[in-house]
């Protein structure tokens, strides 16, 4: 089973599939979500009242993918290089767990700055 949410980020919202493992249950489990984002480069982040420890971490992300961090119970969209990338690569700061991918062009999400509230919801059946 997928669990479809709306994530809304100042003018932008976007829908998007949690997977269905441990993690994307816990966190689909905690919304709705409202939360101050930060943002790394080409990343938004902010933590979430969950606590998982990851399953299958990634050092490498694509476009789109959205990403639980274990050391600060993080919510993460990633839509570009992040300052510990080598090139175009997506590298998080340290290993996430892939929970997600967004359902629309993550580029969006550039226009997000420093401080925007993010708001996730659940989606209607």
């Amino acid at each position: 089973m997928k669990y479809r949410i709306r994530i809304t980020a100042g003018d932008v919202g976007m829908e998007a599939e949690l997977g269905d493992n441990r993690i994307a249950r816990a966190i689909w489990n905690a919304l709705p979500i409202r939360q101050s984002g930060s943002t790394w480069g080409d990343e938004i982040y902010f933590p979430i009242p969950v606590q998982e420890e990851s399953e299958n971490p990634r050092e490498l992300v694509e476009p789109g993918d959205i990403g639980y961090w274990p050391p600060g119970n993080a919510f993460c969209i990633f839509f570009g290089p992040t300052p510990a990338s080598r090139g175009q690569e997506i590298r998080p700061a340290s290993a996430v767990e892939v929970v997600g991918h967004l359902l629309g062009e993550p580029e969006e999400f550039k226009c997000v700055t420093d401080g925007t509230e993010v708001i996730l919801e659940k989606m209607d059946d």
